[in-house]
């Protein structure tokens, strides 16, 4: 169980950084909770679609250097990756997107059911974000 865990991460992943949102959503239950860093909590593949489509407008990100580590029973995993982003379009309250480049170390956690995220986690240190978006 714990390989086919690591290769469902290592799949979430490669979907998003290659911009196949149909694939990454599809390995997503339907009932998927989405903990946003320093923000809320949000439930179902409805509302993390929208989140995405709000993140892929705003952001362009890659995600390298990636370790993906899961339980022997496949049921809990966690991704250790560097975001190397470009800071597009203004987000909300956050400084102004003058396509601003940066490099965040983050991580993630996971639960996993049916062989699908039902969990996802995200951590980064939004302070250092906003640093490198504000030199």
């Amino acid at each position: 169980m714990t390989q086919q865990t690591i290769n469902l991460i290592n799949d979430y992943y490669k979907a998003f950084n290659s911009g196949d949102m149909d694939t990454f959503l599809s390995l997503l239950t339907d009932d998927v909770i989405h903990d946003i860093n320093q923000g809320k909590r949000e439930i179902g593949k409805a509302a993390f679609t929208q989140f995405m489509a709000c993140m892929n407008h705003n952001y362009k990100e890659q995600l390298v250097d990636m370790v993906v580590m899961a339980t022997p029973d496949g049921n809990r995993a966690a991704a250790e990756f560097v975001v190397l982003g470009e800071y597009i379009k203004t987000d909300q309250d956050l400084p102004t997107a003058q396509g601003q480049k940066y490099r965040l170390p983050a991580g993630a956690f996971f639960e996993i059911r049916d062989n699908k995220v039902a969990r996802i986690t995200n951590y980064y240190n939004l302070q250092d974000w906003i640093a490198q978006v504000s030199e």
